[in-house]
């Protein structure tokens, strides 16, 4: 372009330039190859040829170069995911050595030694674990610490499908496996260690550690890479669906983006760097491919420009002729249909010259109309001498250009405001002969600015009017002055400390307040006349309460609020103080200076009076009602919704007023589940037949316990309808427990009778079968006729005799148990007292090849009788052996188990078994047999059942022919 403006200012000399440039070719052609001569004569393609090689050679080095910068990249990334895998490497297998150590802790017998102890010095020892525990069959039973980590105690990981997959895993491949990231029980995300630990190849447990996520990241290295060209993300497959599954931020799809993966086996994870920005390779070589390539286009250009110039010197004559027509053309449309009014008048008669539409359309004249007028016709009467004053010092050279705002006369006789704008236009002699002149309607403005003035003018007068005594402050020297303290979007504590410890800079900032305005309600709060003597007593009313006010003031403006309301303490000119409700608003748009602000304190002196006569009475029925034993109440008689519950609540069930009053639905939730149904019904039909009512009923306590309540209901009506509900809870629990005791009492005397009259019936059937025989026999002694058969009559009394004192010494036992009211209970091994059992029968079990498991722990002791529980353990186990099976191997089982928060002593047996159908009654009677075995008297089971009773326990019964039978104990 540049050449063409030069050869465009030679213009006189066109034609002999064109002449030199064709002699100039001519040679050319002589001189140069003809190859050459052909590309000379060929712009466009010289200019494409040279194009493509250039680029080919700028595309190859740019090329060159991404292939390198790539590499570099991949090599930082394999580098830095490298550095993080060898540090989670290295905390997983701190991890492992911890769980080893806590393994360790465990011995032959399968308790840990010294938990505590060992727990504390690794988690000092290795700072990136948050807990260690020990999880005996999958059920966590030791934590360390324990403080904070109480949900997770006595979790089973066998009863999640996602935790028991992932336990198994350890289990099955005998190795160290981390699970997770997860969420914990206790709280947060984190990562579980479990190593498994196998006692005499059985598994025991788990020894665990538990990582935090963050602090896994912080100890990887991770969260020191630089985040503004990677990121890290970490996955691993859901044991469950098998999707995989993302635990860091930042999940967004990145399989478009380019990125680098390790596998750490140890939990299944698979770590990802991937760079941030996906195209930022692109971005490092597409400047210097696009200045190349802008460059390649310019040369290639710039040669055919100048194989092309001696043609486009023959058109720029043409071009230029042209450009000048399409200026004009241009000027003129502009001109016609700008959107201001533009007029050429001449500045010695005001005849308009040349007018546009807008500016005839604005005064409502066509424009050959506007052309047989002068300016001074259509100004209005009022505007026209400014006007021509500015116009004569335009002329005379006193000023460059003016603006007004003017009133134009319409063709209608319409008064329209425009902003007038005239500029001169010069002659030879710099004597300005015409004008343009440029309107612009401001009709609605100034509609406007006159509404803004009534408006103004009515905010005036509601301002000083109002009953709520306001005034208007500027605080911008208050906001500079905390802007110099710094205390500006300080924390809020740090803001309190700063006045606590400096209240002269509250008293100083207080100072700094101007006053802008006051209405007349104000000036009468503060028992003033005027704006002046309010200022001046300013620093009188200033006391020690406002002083506190005002520090929650400067606190507000300190946190950015714009708007604020609380109830301050102010001292009148008459010393008198009175309460006010303080209102602080901005006024839209002064948020940032706070040079405007409306402050309103409305006088609630006696509002606060009448506050506090209703608050101490309603203290003095509270006080009443709090002195009642029991609980007044007032409720919804539709929702059962509480409004009103009196704090002997909190002494009887633990709960206090606000827990009650907060939740709609307290009272119906808390209800014992048993009762719950029929008490709301029950109330409900009651409520709905406008009777009086009162139940007794259970409610759960806060501490889990159940208390027994009456409710003593009256329904309170509103136009012959239930509207709300009062009443009384008096706690009867001591009743309720009284009866049960004697109901128990009740129970436990007709079971004893019931028990004496059975015993009775045996001693009187045993006793009377013994009399009658030796009877029978004494009989026969006396009708013998020869010595031997007397003597065999003697043999079989004396048999009888023996048979009565074993009866005799069977009923004396059975007495002594029922008798024995002072049994004397010890703490005792019963693992200890199972193994004296067996070593009794040591002989019955090696002679018939019995097996016994037992599954006691070592630590189980018993509250019991040593006698009893050696006498119902020989029982039972004897019984075992005694009624085995003939066609298989005895096997004994022995277990201690926990049933509903029972403990219970099971011994089951593989042996012939009992019908339960036929012999459910005889199992525990005293000579009650259900074998054919000769040597079944009946006895064992008998002594058996009534020494568990006498220790307040019970036992039970479970078997099947020639399956087995299962004793369970029930130890108290």
């Amino acid at each position: 372009m540049v050449i063409k403006l030069f050869f465009l200012h030679l213009s006189p000399n066109i034609k002999q330039l064109l002449k030199a440039f064709q002699i100039e070719k001519m040679v050319l052609k002589k001189k140069w190859p003809k190859f050459i001569s052909w590309f000379l004569t060929r712009p466009k393609t010289a200019g494409v040829f040279v194009f493509i090689c250039l680029s080919f050679i700028i595309g190859f080095t740019v090329y060159q170069q991404y292939r390198i910068i790539k590499e570099d990249e991949r090599r930082e990334m394999s580098n830095t995911l490298q550095i993080v895998d060898q540090n989670i490497e290295q905390l997983l297998k701190n991890s492992y050595t911890t769980t080893l150590t806590l393994a360790l802790t465990i011995n032959d017998n399968g308790i840990p030694q010294n938990f505590e102890y060992v727990g504390k010095e690794l988690m000092d020892s290795n700072s990136s674990i948050f807990a260690v525990e020990l999880v005996p069959k999958g059920v966590i039973k030791y934590i360390y610490p324990l403080k904070g980590n109480e949900a997770a105690m006595n979790l089973n990981l066998f009863a999640d499908s996602y935790l028991k997959k992932e336990a198994l895993k350890s289990i099955v491949s005998q190795k160290m496996y981390f699970a997770g990231p997860l969420k914990l029980k206790q709280g947060g995300t984190g990562i579980v260690g479990r190593f498994p630990v196998f006692l005499d190849k059985k598994f025991w447990g788990f020894s665990a550690v538990i990582i935090k996520l963050e602090n896994l990241l912080k100890s990887s290295g991770i969260n020191s890479v630089d985040n503004s060209k990677y990121y890290f993300q970490l996955s691993k497959k859901n044991p469950v669906t098998l999707k995989e599954v993302f635990y860091l931020p930042n999940k967004s799809d990145f399989s478009k983006k380019y990125n680098i993966s390790v596998t750490i086996p140890d939990g299944d994870w698979k770590l990802y760097l991937i760079s941030k920005h996906q195209n930022y390779l692109y971005y490092q070589i597409l400047i210097p491919a696009l200045f190349g390539f802008i460059f390649a286009a310019a040369f290639g250009f710039v040669i055919n420009s100048l194989l092309k110039m001696p043609k486009e010197l023959q058109l720029l004559v043409h071009i230029q002729a042209t450009k000048l027509l399409n200026s004009e053309i241009k000027y003129k449309s502009i001109f016609d249909q700008a959107a201001v009014g533009i007029a050429y008048i001449d500045s010695c008669s005001g005849n308009f010259l040349e007018i546009n539409k807008q500016y005839c359309n604005l005064l409502g004249n066509s424009e050959q109309e506007m052309k047989k007028r002068n300016f001074q016709s259509v100004t209005h009467p009022d505007d026209l001498e400014e006007d021509s004053m500015n116009l004569e010092k335009l002329k005379s050279g006193k000023i460059r250009e003016y603006s007004m705002e003017k009133r134009y006369i319409t063709k209608k006789n319409a008064v329209i405001w425009t902003k007038l704008t005239v500029s001169p236009l010069w002659n030879i002699n710099e004597q300005p002969t015409t004008h343009i002149a440029i309107i612009e309607d401001i009709s609605s403005k100034k509609e406007a600015e006159e509404l803004i003035k009534k408006n103004e003018t009515r905010f005036k007068s509601l301002f000083d009017d109002s009953p709520l005594p306001l005034r208007e402050e500027d605080f911008s020297d208050v906001k500079k002055y905390l802007e110099e303290l710094n205390l500006m979007c300080q924390d809020i504590d740090t803001v309190k400390n700063y006045f606590q410890k400096n209240p002269k800079s509250v008293i100083k900032a207080h100072s700094l307040i101007k006053l802008i305005s006051v209405n007349k309600a104000c000036l009468k709060l503060h028992m003033v006349k005027t704006k002046e003597e309010l200022l001046f007593n300013k620093s009188t009313l200033f006391n020690e309460d406002s002083s506190c006010c005002f520090s929650q003031h400067l606190l507000a403006i300190t946190q950015g609020e714009n708007n604020f309301i609380f109830d301050t303490i102010i001292k009148n000119k008459a010393g008198q103080h009175r309460d006010v409700n303080l209102r602080w608003n901005v006024i839209e748009g002064y948020e940032k200076s706070l040079e405007r602000i409306i402050v309103s304190t409305e006088d609630i002196t006696d509002r606060k009076l009448s506050q506090n006569v209703i608050l101490k009475s309603q203290q003095r029925i509270e006080s009443l009602i709090n002195t009642i034993d029991g609980i007044v109440w007032e409720c919804d008689a539709k929702t059962f919704a509480f409004n009103f519950i009196s704090q002997k609540t909190e002494k009887i069930l633990g709960y206090t007023t606000e827990e009650w009053l907060e939740n709609p639905n307290f009272w119906t939730d808390h209800i014992h589940p048993e009762d719950r149904n029929w008490i709301i019904e029950s109330c409900a039909l009651q409520t709905s037949r406008n009777l009086n009512h009162d139940f007794e009923y259970r409610m759960i306590a806060k501490n889990g316990s159940v208390i027994w309540l009456r409710d003593i209901v009256n329904v309170v009506l509103e136009n012959g309808k239930a509207e709300s509900l009062c009443g009384i809870m008096i706690d009867i629990t001591k009743t309720k427990e009284a009866e049960k005791e004697l109901n128990d009492s009740f129970n436990l005397v007709t079971e004893q009778n019931k028990r004496l009259l059975n015993f009775s019936y045996i001693v009187s059937h045993n006793l009377r079968s013994h009399t009658s025989n030796i009877s029978s026999i004494m009989d026969l002694i006396e009708i013998s006729e020869s010595e031997q058969e007397r003597n065999e009559m003697i043999q079989l009394l004396k048999s009888i005799s023996n048979s009565l004192n074993e009866t005799m010494l069977h009923l004396n036992e059975v007495i002594n148990i029922r008798t024995n009211i002072g049994l004397v209970s010890e703490s005792l091994n019963l693992k200890q007292y199972i193994d004296n059992a067996q070593n009794v029968l040591a002989e019955q079990i090696t002679l018939n090849d019995v097996s016994i498991t037992t599954e006691i722990p070592k630590i189980v002791m018993v509250n019991y009788n040593p006698a009893y529980l050696e006498s119902i353990l020989y029982n039972i186990i004897s019984n075992s052996i005694r009624y085995r099976h003939p066609e298989r191997k005895p096997a004994i089982s022995i277990k201690w188990i926990i049933e509903n928060d029972l403990t219970i002593l099971q011994i089951s047996d593989n042996g012939v078994g009992i019908d339960l159908v036929k012999n459910a009654d005889k199992i525990f009677g005293m000579y009650k047999t259900f074998s054919n075995n000769s040597d079944a008297k009946g006895i064992g089971l008998f002594i058996t059942k009534n020494q568990i009773d006498a220790m307040g326990g019970n036992i039970t019964v479970e078997s099947e022919p020639n399956i087995g039978t299962t004793f369970k104990i029930y130890i108290q």
